[in-house]
């Protein structure tokens, strides 16, 4: 299945997240995308889920050289991302 879908599978030792890099890296940018969102929004910490859940959804639809400036949304759902409905976050709505 992997090799018809063009994934890569690798596997690494049980609880030694380490020796994944790739996923590593991955889970630093969400992170450090998350914690900018609420630093630059003064948001205290209790709005970390709300953080991190708009860090995944902005990641998914930003371009990356990775994808040779594609979006992560449309390489899996062949989809251009819509870019209307964004605001600040931590912006007070009504």
């Amino acid at each position: 299945y992997f090799r018809r879908t063009g994934i890569s599978h690798r596997v690494s030792c049980p609880h030694t997240s380490q020796q994944n890099g790739i996923a590593e890296r991955k889970h630093r940018h969400l992170v450090e995308t998350g914690l900018a969102l609420l630093a630059h929004s003064s948001l205290p910490l209790r709005f970390w889920d709300e953080a991190f859940l708009t860090a995944c959804y902005l990641i998914n639809r930003m371009p990356t050289p990775v994808l040779n400036k594609d979006t992560p949304l449309f390489r899996l759902f062949h989809v251009q991302p819509n870019y209307s409905s964004l605001r600040i976050f931590g912006c007070a709505c009504w």
